[in-house]
């Protein structure tokens, strides 16, 4: 079969391998702009993050920098699923790249021609988060639209593959061009990369859309996704599954290593970037374990696993005094966390119809509006608590927790299986 596979096939009859949908020339486009765009994102978490705490050396403020973030991305989402499915996604993509470069760029030039100060880091963290509320649903929409169905389990492992692979590299690439450039350094290094980003979307050709399922009316249209996410169980289901990562594990990958590197390991920003990359590494294995599964059936049951050792993996880490058995415990942690994103955001995905997806989509994704609560949360925790460690005990306990309860009373997750998820997007769209 050649590179130009027919996104509508719903059952290609060639047996699925892990990297099958690389063979097709507008996934790979895709799939590198999607890269480059999270090592931009890592890279920015890591720079910013250790701006905050070296300028004022508080928990609290790491964790409101990334909160005040959300607040453009909780008022924008909603919207921003109207506009995936309404507007040319082509055109979206540009604009929201284009947005990128620009403030990144600006905020690289104020800090190599004048000292940081805290405030410049909060209007870059609200102003980002406009981004962040079209870049999360659109890149998991335009996968639906480029891959045919029955290998979309596999291309979303790929691209959380990318991510993990991003977030290995990303974070140490930051720490040591803190070291090389100066913060103001990596922001223009990840301008160019938004520019780069730009450049691989015009290489896509986007299939012509389906007629339908939008009306005149936008209040109306966004209503219809949220009428979807609440009479649709499994959806419904899963999205708040998808809550337990942003709300309880995400903070101690984004808003703690800086204080265990400083303040347990006694580290700079080359231990910091090490703490991340060894999470990437682990999810690097985990995103290739998950697009080797095949069919695989019991993903439900695969989700709740993952998620209750990755709560362990991290107790360990926090348990930790030497450098090298943290990173393990940190490898280990990283790859069940992929393993988990990739079988919630696959099921979730499977289980949206068509001409809702950009609606219904965005809706799941303000979910992630959690994670900078979780942030402060876990950044108030450790100034409280005498430092990171108890505070990621106390959090990982709970979605472990979560985990075990899931397992015991929730018949939808521990007995969902891929064929049904598969099957069930085309039952909701013919019935649509």
């Amino acid at each position: 079969m050649t590179s130009e596979l027919n996104p509508d096939t719903a059952t290609p009859p060639e047996k699925i391998g892990p990297f099958t949908p690389l063979r097709i020339r507008n996934f790979r486009w895709l799939l590198v702009g999607t890269i480059l765009g999270n090592a931009s994102q890592w890279i920015q978490q890591v720079t910013v993050s250790w701006l905050v705490y070296d300028i004022t050396g508080s928990g609290t403020l790491l964790g409101s920098v990334n909160l005040v973030r959300s607040v453009a991305a909780l008022g924008l989402i909603p919207i921003a699923g109207l506009l995936i499915d309404r507007l040319n996604r082509r055109t979206l993509m540009l604009i929201m790249n284009g947005w990128l470069s620009i403030i990144t760029l600006a905020l690289g030039l104020v800090l190599l021609f004048s000292q940081a100060q805290i405030s410049y880091l909060f209007a870059f963290s609200l102003l980002g988060g406009i981004g962040v509320a079209l870049n999360m649903p659109i890149r998991q929409v335009v996968v639906f639209d480029l891959v045919p169905r029955a290998y979309t389990p596999n291309a979303m492992a790929i691209v959380q593959t990318g991510w993990s692979l991003m977030r290995s590299f990303g974070p140490a690439i930051g720490g040591f061009l803190i070291i090389w450039f100066g913060a103001g350094g990596n922001f223009l290094v990840m301008s160019v990369a938004y520019a780069l980003i730009a450049i691989s979307v015009l290489q896509i050709r986007f299939p012509p859309r389906k007629p339908g399922g939008i009306s005149n009316s936008a209040l109306q249209n966004i209503k219809e996704g949220i009428r979807y996410v609440a009479k649709e169980r499994v959806t419904r289901t899963f999205m708040l599954m998808g809550t337990i990562l942003p709300l309880f594990i995400i903070p101690i990958f984004t808003i703690l290593p800086p204080i265990f590197a400083k303040d347990i390991f006694a580290g700079e920003s080359d231990v910091l970037g090490l703490l991340l990359a060894f999470v990437g590494v682990g999810g690097i294995l985990g995103g290739i374990v998950t697009a080797s599964l095949g069919r695989v059936e019991r993903r439900g049951l695969l989700q709740l696993a993952s998620l209750f050792l990755l709560s362990i993996s991290l107790i360990g880490f926090a348990f930790c005094t030497e450098l090298w058995t943290a990173l393990l415990f940190l490898a280990l942690a990283g790859f069940f966390e992929v393993i988990f994103l990739i079988t919630n955001q696959t099921l979730l995905q499977l289980s949206i119809p068509d001409e809702l997806r950009g609606r219904v989509t965005s809706i799941v994704n303000l979910n992630m509006a959690l994670s900078p609560l979780g942030g402060l949360i876990a950044g108030i925790g450790s100034d409280v608590l005498g430092g990171p460690k108890m505070i990621t005990i106390i959090l990982c306990s709970i979605a472990a927790g979560i985990a075990i309860f899931a397992f015991l009373f929730s018949p939808t997750i521990r007995n969902y299986r891929l064929s049904k998820a598969i099957s069930q997007v085309w039952m909701v769209t013919e019935e649509a």
